[in-house]
C-alpha cells in the first residue's frame, strides 16, 4: 500500500521549515525593535527617528514595517511620519504639539499663564515656543508656536521637565511673553513673582522691563 499521502515529501518539509524560520526571524526582529523603543522611555516618534533607531535605510522598508505595526495595533499613526505607542486620545496634547515641532520646544506664554490664573481670557491655541513660527493642528488640537532665537531658546532658566514635557514656570512664561510683547496686559499681576521674572530675564539675556515689574507683596513668592 502506498504511503505517499501520509509522508510529506522532503521538498514540502524543507519549504515548511523555511516559512517557520522566516516567521520566527520576523517576530524576533519585531521584538528587538520594540525593545529598543522601550529603552528610550518615549511614546511619540518621527518616522526618521525610528529609521535611525532600527538602522533602516530604505524608506519603502521603513514604511512597510510601520504600516504593518499600525495594522497590528503595535503603533498608532498620529499623521504621516509621526507615530505613537499609545492611542492618540491617551496622549497629553502638550506633548503632541512639542513632538510635532520636531525640535527644541516647550509650552509657555498664554497657556501657562491662563492655567495659573494670571490671565483670564479664553486661550484657543496651546501656545508653544520653539525655533519655528507656526500655527498647526494635531488630532483636533490647535497650536501656535512663537519663534525664539537659539541663544534664548537654549537657556533653561525657569523651564520644568516632567513626564517628557518641557513647560515654562509662570515666571518664565511671563518673561517670554514680555519679550514678544513688552506691553502685554496681565489680569492678575499679583500671581507673578516679579523678582523671579527679572532674574530669569537676566539669565536668559532678555531685555529687562522695569516698568512692568510689581515688587509689592505677591501672592506667589516663589516659582
Amino acid at each position: 500500500m502506498s504511503t505517499a499521502k501520509n509522508n510529506p515529501s522532503p521538498v514540502f518539509c524543507k519549504k515548511n521549515r523555511g516559512r517557520v524560520s522566516s516567521k520566527s526571524n520576523k517576530l524576533a526582529a519585531r521584538s528587538e525593535r520594540f525593545a529598543q523603543i522601550a529603552k528610550l522611555g518615549e511614546i511619540i516618534f518621527h518616522a526618521q527617528d525610528l529609521a535611525n533607531l532600527w538602522q533602516i535605510k530604505s524608506k519603502n522598508t521603513l514604511y512597510t514595517a510601520l504600516k504593518r505595526y499600525a495594522r497590528k495595533g503595535l503603533l498608532f499613526r498620529v499623521y504621516k511620519g509621526l507615530y505613537s505607542i499609545k492611542p492618540i486620545n491617551k496622549i497629553n496634547p502638550w506633548l503632541l504639539g512639542i513632538k510635532a515641532l520636531h525640535g527644541q520646544a516647550y509650552v509657555s506664554c498664554e497657556t501657562i499663564l491662563a492655567q495659573a490664573g494670571v490671565i483670564n481670557q479664553n486661550i484657543g491655541n496651546i501656545t508653544l515656543i520653539s525655533s519655528k513660527s507656526k500655527k498647526f493642528s494635531v488630532a483636533g488640537h490647535s497650536y501656535y508656536s512663537r519663534k525664539l532665537q537659539d541663544k534664548y531658546l537654549q537657556q533653561t532658566a525657569g523651564i520644568i521637565f516632567k513626564n517628557g514635557i518641557r513647560t515654562a514656570a509662570v515666571e518664565r512664561a511671563a518673561a517670554d511673553l514680555l519679550y514678544f510683547n513688552p506691553r502685554y496686559f496681565f489680569d492678575n499681576r499679583k500671581r507673578i513673582n516679579w523678582r523671579e521674572v527679572k532674574k530669569i530675564q537676566k539669565l536668559i539675556g532678555y531685555p529687562l522691563t522695569p516698568k512692568r515689574y510689581d515688587f509689592t507683596k505677591s501672592q506667589r513668592s516663589h516659582p
